[in-house]
Order: structure tokens, then C-alpha cells, then sequence
């Protein structure tokens, strides 16, 4: 009855298998989906049964069938109530022998034994029936949403391509020893940490440290798992066996975290504990109190009313309602591109009041563009556009000859008119590139290429807090493009609305570099901002934004680096489109579309559940406490119980179906 927060962590790269391998992962694959086919007969089953027999029960009693009475009317209810009943009867005893006697499963047996006790046999099948057809739909939907923790995902690769005797043989990246040469290819992770023997390497390395530009490691410098090759084929040679490297620490930190996150109890286990005892001891004082106060009393007389009382107390109408509102909220975030893994996040997100967010992939899209151009002439910036087009050209053509994504955005740049011609470009490792086109010399890199070449930088050039590529012409500097990445459409709308639904505390936690953390949370508005974190960092001021009183912190991120936090935060909700895998399956709300503005709505839907949820309760409570007033009076009969659950159950079903047509 606790859910349990599970991390499913699921492999979803490229990788090369032998024939041989494929084939066992199909077999592998088709035995599981066939294990997972019979186990879900396995579970139903037994509910399936019950049914039938209680159904064909009950029609042979209204054509009251002669054969159909005595000793076989009561064997066949009793064969209906074991496939259902046991089980719960099952957990009910093993709950007394730890000590806990008061839970639902106590009261659904003595109150569905009690049923049978007086007669009343098919009304006892169908409390339990209802019982366990309703735990059924709630195991199913978390089974669906939360998956299996044994189908983990590895964000490594599969295997590691070890130089061994100067021949490239694929590996488990668990067997490579340290000071091995290792080969990574374009596109693939480098499956453990190391220090780069080639010339020079452009990684992306977002997943790791959270920063949005491609970084260019130079030969001897530190590699980390985890990051994808963007570049050519590059050596490595490991400085760290896999249990140790970066992305086995982030995935440790992850089940650390998730360990340490609390349990949520479903309402009716904390409903039962007081529920429970005081029907217990009401239906134990109806059946002995009467003799004190009553001429003409008869124990069997109290005894049956006390039986019913019980019937009457069991709170199946709960236990069918409750879910079913929770269902609802579920189906209408799903139509919504929003993915609750499990219904106890729908009354989590409702809680929120601090919110922790990413920026890269997150509040901004990740992709690189060109932000702005700023051309120089004698008297400094112009903003003439036959300028702009005359410079972009010199800048375009000397970029057209690297594979670098920076030079891939520039050249994006949409641009009239016949281009230039480049020749004799070279690079210069980590700074830029060098050439000449149409006769005159240029450069375009970063400061350290200027400076190297003597260009001087104006001081406006050298306080820009995004990325740049400047360009120098002839030997003067000419101006220089702003490289950024930019905030998604409905971003700030989105902090403005979380603001006015009362979630006062927002900050900005990311891996980026701090100015450029800072000048994207001065756009957003955010109270605070932190930049240059590393996973255990942003795992420490989570737990910090937890420590204070009454704060229930929710953090929305995208990339590997974020799943420890999602994990360690009261609600973790992950950006499902580009978002890492591991992010999203260790997330509680997965946003399928990546818009920042469906939180709002994730925090709406809640809210409108736990309403409808709440609606439910008040019904079923209220008109069982009527019903067993009537019950304890003597006044109600079995078939009127029955009668009245089914019919708050009638209710409760029309009242969730409501959140499927509401608009949020």
C-alpha cells in the first residue's frame, strides 16, 4: 500500500551487436513481454473468477432454482469469496502478527465473514470483490507509470573500443583496466573517465556539467564519461576504472537520493488506521451495551445488527471513489502531454511552494544561434546592414571550413548575396581559426586568438557575458558575433504564472557559467540564481531548500546531470522531449512537449484532482455515516448498504469523469 519511488534507468543509444547478441536480446525481449502477459493473467484472474461465480450466483437465486440452497448455495459463495478474499484475509493476519491490528484489511474480513455469518453471502463476495478490483486498478496504473527498476537504462555505452596490440577491440567498459587506450568514435560517450592523448577533442558535455557549449579539450587534459564525441575519432586513456568515473557517481548519487526521498502512504491505509478501530469497538458496543439498557434483549438480535453495522462500515464505496479520481486527473494530464508516474504526485504537486529550476534544455532551448552581430568600422560599432552582409560574409567563409557546432550556427545565418571564398585556414587549437579571403587575412576565434596576434579588444567586447566569436580583418579588429542560447517560447509567461498560483520561492540552479546564469535569471525574474554546478553541488542546495521549515521544493531539469536532484526533491519533473533518459525516468512528471508552461498546468490538473478527490471522500463518508446510523438502529438492511455504496460509487464515477472534460 506505500508506493515506493523507483528509478528506471533504460538504455537508449546506438550501439553494435553481433548477430548472435541481437538475437538473444529478441528472444530476451519476447520472453519478458511473454512474462509480463502471464503475470497480468496471474493477477486478474483471480478477480475474474470471483466475478463469474457471484454473478451466476446471484442469477440462480432470483430464478430461485430449486438445487441452488442449503449446504451447495453456501459452497458456492464461499468458492466466489476465496480467489479475493484470501489474499486480503492473508495480509490482514500477517499484519496482526507485526502488531498492527486495526488496518482495512481486518475490517474487510471480520465485516465480509460477518456477511457470511448471517446469511448474507453474496454481499460478502462483492465487498471484497470491490475491494480488490479497485486495488487492482490502482497497481496497474502505477505498474504502468513507474516501470520496473531492473530495466535500468546505462547512459554509458554497452562497450568500449580498447587499443589492445595496436588492434581496436570492443569491450565491457567494466574490464578496462586504468592506463588503457580507449577509442571513441564521432557521435559516441566516452564510456569512462581518462585524459585525451589526441591533439584535441570538442565534446558535448551537458549531460555531465550542465553547460551549453560544446567545450574543446586540448591533449592531456581530463575527459569525462559521459560525454558525446562531436568531433572525428579521439583517444583517451583511462585515469579511472568505471565504478569510479563521473557518470557511476551520478547514477550512485541518484539511487542515494532516491533513497532518502520520502514514502507516501495512500489515503486510505492512514484513513483505515482510525476508521478502523472505532468501527471495531462500535459494532463490539452495539451487540453487548443493549443488555444493560434493554428489557427485552436478545444477543443474537444485536449480533445481527451489529453484523450489518459492519457490512455497512466497509468502506469499498472509499476505496473505488478515491482511485477514481486520482485516474481521472491521470488521463487528463496524459491528453495534456504531461505524465504523472503515479497518483500521489497529483496531491504532492498541489504542495509545492519553492521551485528549483534548470536552465539549459529546461528554460532555454539548448541550441545554439546566433544572437546578435556588432560591426566595427574607424569610428567603432556600426549598424549599417551592407556592413553586417560584407562582414558575415568574411566570417561565414572562413567558418565553412570547420565542423565545430559554433561554426555549424554561424553558418545558419541567413545571409544575401555571392559568398567568400576562404583559403589557407588553419585552426588553432582551442583559440580559433586563421585564413585568408579574397587576399586579406582573417580571424575569428575567441579573445586569446586576438591577443595572440596582437588585435586589440575593446574593452564593451570583453564584458559580454555570452559566447563570441570575434573577428579580425587585415590586422583590426572588425566586430564579432554573439553565440547564445535562447529561452523558450512561454518561458517567462510560465514563471509569471507559477508566481500568481502562489508558489512564492523560484530559483535558478544550472551547470552553465555563472554570467551567463545570471543574465538568463534577470530575464526570467527569478529570486535567486546559481551558475558553474556540478551535480553534487545542485544536490546540495536542494537539500538546503528542503531544510527550511515548511518547504516543499519541486525542481524541474532535463539532463543527466539533473537526475540526482530530481530524485532528491519532493517532486521532480523532467522535460520529456529532449531530455535525457535518465532524467526522465528518475522525474515523478515527465512534460512530454518541453513547454515550461505546462508546470502550470501539471499544478493546475492537481489541483483540480485533489478537489474532485476530496468531493468523493465527503460523499462517501456522508452517506455512510447515514446509512450506518440507520444500520445501527436496525432500520437499514443489507441490500440498502449494498445499495448505497453502489450508488456513491455511481457518483464518485460521474464526479471524476468531470476532470476528463475540464479545460485548464
Amino acid at each position: 500500500m506505500i508506493k515506493k519511488k523507483k528509478i528506471v534507468l533504460r538504455d537508449t543509444g546506438a550501439h553494435e551487436h553481433s548477430a548472435g547478441d541481437g538475437h538473444d536480446q529478441g528472444g530476451s525481449c519476447c520472453d519478458s513481454q511473454k512474462n509480463t502477459k502471464s503475470s497480468r493473467i496471474k493477477q486478474y484472474t483471480p478477480a475474474i473468477i470471483s466475478f463469474v461465480l457471484l454473478m451466476s450466483g446471484i442469477l440462480l437465486d432470483f430464478l430461485n432454482v430449486g438445487f441452488f440452497k442449503d449446504w451447495l448455495r453456501i459452497v458456492w459463495y464461499a468458492v466466489a469469496y476465496i480467489p479475493v478474499g484470501f489474499p486480503v484475509m492473508k495480509q490482514g493476519w500477517e499484519s496482526i502478527l507485526k502488531g498492527d491490528f486495526f488496518t482495512e484489511f481486518f475490517l474487510m474480513s471480520i465485516a465480509t465473514v460477518g456477511a457470511f455469518a448471517i446469511g448474507e453471502y453474496p454481499e460478502g463476495v462483492a465487498v471484497m470483490l470491490f475491494y480488490t478490483v479497485g486495488e487492482l486498478f490502482q497497481h496497474s496504473a502505477v505498474t504502468k507509470a513507474r516501470g520496473n527498476i531492473k530495466a535500468l537504462l546505462d547512459v554509458r555505452p554497452k562497450s568500449a573500443t580498447v587499443l589492445r596490440d595496436g588492434n581496436p577491440v570492443s569491450v565491457a567498459p567494466e574490464s578496462v583496466k586504468i592506463g588503457e587506450r580507449i577509442q571513441v568514435r564521432l557521435g559516441e560517450k566516452v564510456p569512462l573517465d581518462g585524459k585525451l592523448v589526441s591533439e584535441k577533442a570538442s565534446l558535448n558535455t551537458a549531460a555531465i556539467s550542465g553547460e551549453s557549449k560544446p567545450s574543446t579539450i586540448l591533449q592531456g587534459e581530463e575527459v569525462y564519461a559521459g560525454s558525446i564525441n562531436l568531433d572525428g575519432v579521439v583517444e583517451i586513456v583511462t585515469t579511472k576504472e568505471f565504478k569510479d568515473s563521473s557518470i557511476a557517481r551520478i547514477l550512485d548519487m541518484v539511487q542515494n537520493a532516491t533513497a532518502r526521498k520520502s514514502k507516501t502512504e495512500l489515503f486510505i491505509r492512514k484513513f483505515a488506521k482510525i476508521y478502523t478501530p472505532i468501527v471495531v469497538f462500535l459494532a463490539i458496543g452495539l451487540t453487548l451495551f443493549p443488555y444493560f439498557f434493554v428489557q427485552d434483549y436478545i444477543f443474537s438480535e444485536w449480533l445481527y445488527r451489529a453484523l450489518i453495522f459492519l457490512v455497512i462500515s466497509c468502506p469499498c464505496a472509499l476505496v473505488i471513489s478515491i482511485p477514481l479520481g486520482y485516474f481521472g486527473g491521470l488521463g487528463a494530464a496524459s491528453r495534456n502531454g504531461i505524465l504523472f508516474k503515479g497518483a500521489s504526485f497529483l496531491d504532492t504537486i498541489t504542495k509545492i511552494n519553492t521551485l528549483a529550476i534548470d536552465k539549459t534544455g529546461t528554460m532555454t532551448k539548448g541550441v545554439f544561434k546566433i544572437k546578435d552581430v556588432v560591426v566595427y568600422s574607424e569610428g567603432g560599432p556600426t549598424n549599417a546592414p551592407v556592413a553586417e552582409q560584407d562582414f558575415m560574409h568574411y566570417l561565414m567563409a572562413i567558418e565553412a571550413q570547420s565542423t565545430h557546432p559554433i561554426a555549424k550556427a554561424i553558418l545558419a545565418y541567413k545571409n544575401e548575396g555571392e559568398g567568400h571564398k576562404a583559403q589557407d585556414v588553419f585552426e588553432v587549437a582551442g583559440k580559433g581559426l586563421i585564413g585568408t579571403v579574397d587576399g586579406k587575412s582573417v580571424l575569428a576565434g575567441n579573445e586569446a586568438l586576438m591577443l595572440v596576434n596582437g588585435i586589440v579588444v575593446p574593452e564593451a567586447v570583453r564584458n559580454v557575458v555570452e559566447s563570441t566569436v570575434m573577428v579580425a580583418i587585415e590586422g583590426k579588429f572588425a566586430g564579432y558575433v554573439v553565440i547564445a542560447d535562447e529561452l523558450k517560447e512561454g518561458a517567462m509567461g510560465a514563471v509569471e504564472s507559477i508566481r500568481k498560483m502562489g508558489i512564492s520561492k523560484i530559483v535558478m540552479l544550472s551547470g552553465d557559467k555563472e554570467a551567463i546564469t545570471q543574465k538568463v535569471a534577470g530575464e526570467l525574474h527569478v529570486d535567486s540564481a546559481m551558475g558553474g554546478l556540478l551535480p553534487e553541488d545542485k544536490l546540495k542546495e536542494v537539500e538546503r531548500l528542503k531544510g527550511v521549515a515548511g518547504a516543499k521544493v519541486a525542481f524541474i531539469g532535463d539532463g543527466i546531470n539533473d537526475a540526482p536532484v530530481l530524485a532528491a526533491s519532493d517532486l521532480g519533473i523532467a522535460m520529456g522531449g529532449l531530455g535525457s533518459d535518465v532524467a526522465i525516468e528518475t522525474a515523478d512528471v515527465i512534460i512530454q512537449t518541453d513547454q515550461p508552461e505546462k508546470v502550470v498546468q501539471a499544478v493546475a490538473i492537481g489541483r483540480s484532482t485533489r478537489r474532485i478527490v476530496w468531493q468523493n471522500i465527503g460523499l462517501a463518508f456522508g452517506v455512510k455515516a447515514f446509512v450506518l446510523i440507520l444500520g445501527a438502529g436496525g432500520v437499514a438492511t443489507m441490500w440498502e448498504a449494498v445499495f448505497a455504496d453502489v450508488g456513491v460509487a455511481l457518483l464518485a464515477v460521474l464526479n471524476a469523469v468531470r476532470l476528463q472534460n475540464m479545460k485548464w
